[in-house]
């Protein structure tokens, strides 16, 4: 009953490692080189190099869901981004359906439906995700589609909105908010096919991705 963590060295990646160690949930982090194994290894948590871009089947070994919280980040072009926030997430998402993967639970983002009303910038990005959660709804993977709002770096309050009209207009969360959202339904193995909008608000996490 192993979660692999597809992402696990970014910013909330990192987050729901700590967290679901605190909790004992078991987890493997995927990582894509010796440099970035010591931060697990310190904290016990087990590790596996893989790589978006290149050999990745093997990560799956011994895994019954996944979590995609990879991305290209902000300081890369448009090629990173087809490459990681589109094909990774389609390769992902492939693997997950052959190797049988009981669920895939893949971080997207508000309105990535609409691309070309994002800022200029964020297109391709918005694009990408927009496409990948497509292919993903086609797929007969049983999956979560979670779609934060502007991230943030603030401390969490495990408190979230699902709607602009629940959080008053408010269209941001927190990077910590989202990693707790991410340990909530990578615990709650009874949902499947649904996807979640995710803003900081005031209703508990349990309560609002229910």
């Amino acid at each position: 009953m192993t979660t692999l963590v597809i992402g696990a060295n970014g910013k909330i990646g990192r987050q729901f490692c700590e967290l679901a160690q605190a909790v004992d949930l078991p987890i493997r982090a995927m990582i894509r080189d010796e440099g970035q194994r010591p931060w697990f290894e310190e904290r016990g948590i087990e590790t596996v190099i893989a790589d978006l871009e290149g050999e990745l089947d093997h990560a799956f070994d011994g895994c019954d869901q996944a979590i995609f919280t990879a991305g290209s980040g902000p300081h890369t072009g448009p090629d990173k981004t087809l490459l990681i926030d589109l094909h990774g997430a389609i390769r992902v998402t492939d693997l997950a359906g052959e190797r049988g993967l009981s669920r895939l639970l893949m971080v997207s983002a508000m309105r990535a439906e609409k691309p070309l009303e994002a800022p200029e910038k964020l297109r391709p990005y918005m694009a990408a995700k927009h496409a990948a959660d497509a292919h993903l709804r086609a797929s007969a993977v049983p999956h979560l589609i979670l779609k934060p709002g502007r991230l943030v770096d603030e401390p969490a309050t495990q408190r979230v909105a699902t709607s602009l009209a629940e959080s008053d207009g408010v269209n941001s969360v927190s990077r910590a908010n989202v990693a707790h959202a991410l340990l909530h339904l990578a615990q709650a193995r009874d949902l499947l096919d649904r996807e979640y909008v995710l803003l900081d608000g005031e209703r508990p996490i349990a309560e609002a991705l229910s």
